[in-house]
């Protein structure tokens, strides 16, 4: 029998080796520490380490990397959720050039292989009434312009996108491909009409809700609870005229029950553009096995989201909540601030999480597309960060280092048409769909 120091050592070394695909660790491993040929054991450990001369441990990695980058070259790849606008607003961040603070430009993008970025106009839940509703409508044109003009200024780098074709057409010519999204169906207000003002502005998904409820669904985190029991009745004249111009329903944040609702109501696929799965992470904000089998029988795609919170069920961290507290206590209501106070208090937010807040990994994240893949199957699965709206995990902190999620995918054996379908593919199949199904 082998020493133990022999075989510890061989079981990492048959670790190793099972990185670069050569062996069954498990296997070899169970059968050695019952062998009582020692003779056999050092033969065998000759062997694997003459594998490991050939192969290598960091040789496997790097090969994984190598693989990773012409995969990226070959596919297109989509992020469906970002918050950047936000900075871009407050503070006039250019897109063009690499920062160090934030998540999404346009350098960045180009290092990390995404090729497509869904921008957020996100608009915070306020109070519920015309001149709000006029406000929040203004805000949100605000925040369309300010991304048209932005990706205007870098027009040699990125391109304003509105179909699948675009996007595989702008990727082509070696540019980056800026969609747009509206995060929260508040600014619609009750007037209908300015759906269509949004689509022709540029957005392809509509986020029906966020935080709080509002005049067209229940949200899944609204402290007061359901006010329409799912989806109101003006909300399915949204979801119908949705469906009727050919812009993607989005039921992150929502409500189960809402969620169903616009699942019977809606004549086309829908997304989650950044929701993650409730099996493996207890938040209200994920989708729970059964809604994912409903997404199936929808057709739509959820797209998993990395902020660390939705998914691994967070350990009590009263350091990071005490901080947090501070800093809402010190700013108060967040809709009266000017940009520069929202300036300050996002900087600060971002200080605080870094130094406190304990993250999820990239396997972690893996984790989840290997959930959805094992309960309904790959072509229902994308990648959606809220990068610049919290998202971020230990090993992808910005679109600099999405690579990593796919080095992650190739470890756990998935293909190249695999993975084209997980960073891209699905998502433009849901949208062709929509597109296509449209009436107008």
């Amino acid at each position: 029998m082998a020493a133990p120091s022999e075989v510890s050592g061989l079981f990492a070394l048959l670790n190793c080796v099972k990185s670069a695909g050569s062996l069954n660790p498990s296997f070899h491993f169970n059968y050695l520490v019952t062998a009582k040929n020692r003779k056999f054991m050092k033969a065998f450990i000759r062997i694997v380490l003459a594998l490991l001369l050939f192969s290598g441990c960091s040789d496997s990695e790097e090969k994984l990397i190598k693989k990773a980058d012409k995969l990226h070259e070959d596919i297109l790849t989509v992020d469906t959720h970002c918050d950047t606008p936000m900075e871009i607003v407050e503070t006039g961040f250019d897109l063009g050039i690499k920062h160090d603070e934030g998540c999404v430009d346009f350098p960045r993008m180009a290092e990390g292989g995404l090729n497509c970025e869904f921008f957020a106009v996100f608009i915070g839940q306020g109070p519920r009434n015309d001149s709000a509703y006029n406000q929040v409508h203004q805000e949100a044109l605000r925040v369309f312009n300010s991304i048209h003009k932005n990706v205007d200024k870098n027009s040699t780098m990125a391109e304003i996108v509105y179909s699948p074709d675009d996007a595989y057409r702008v990727k082509k010519n070696g540019k980056i491909a800026a969609f747009i999204g509206v995060e929260n169906g508040y600014p619609i207000g009750k007037d209908i009409t300015r759906i269509k003002q949004f689509y022709d502005l540029g957005a392809r998904y509509i986020t029906l809700c966020h935080s709080g409820n509002n005049d067209i669904c229940d949200s899944s985190s609204d402290p007061k609870g359901p006010e329409h029991n799912g989806l109101s009745a003006f909300g399915t004249e949204v979801v119908k005229e949705m469906n009727r111009i050919g812009m993607m329903i989005d039921v992150s944040h929502m409500s189960d029950k809402a969620f169903y609702d616009i699942i019977k109501t809606s004549g086309a696929p829908v997304i989650a553009s950044h929701s993650s799965c409730r099996a493996l992470c207890s938040s209200p904000r994920n989708l729970t096995d059964d809604m994912l089998l409903s997404l199936k029988s929808n057709r739509g795609v959820i797209q998993i989201c990395i902020l660390s919170s939705y998914i691994k069920t967070p350990e009590p961290n009263p350091e990071l909540e005490n901080k947090m507290k501070e800093i809402r206590d010190k700013y108060g209501d967040q809709k009266a601030l000017s940009d520069e106070q929202r300036k300050s208090m996002r900087e600060e937010i971002r200080e605080i999480r870094n130094k406190y807040r304990k993250l999820a990994t990239v396997a972690d994240v893996v984790d989840h597309i290997d959930h959805v893949v094992q309960v309904i199957g790959i072509d229902y699965v994308g990648i959606g960060t809220d990068f610049d709206g919290g998202g971020g995990v230990d090993g992808c902190r910005s679109v600099a280092e999405m690579k990593n999620i796919t080095v992650e995918l190739l470890k756990r054996g998935y293909s190249k048409t695999d993975i084209a379908k997980i960073w891209g593919g699905n998502t433009m199949r849901v949208l062709r769909e929509v597109q296509e199904l449209a009436s107008i």
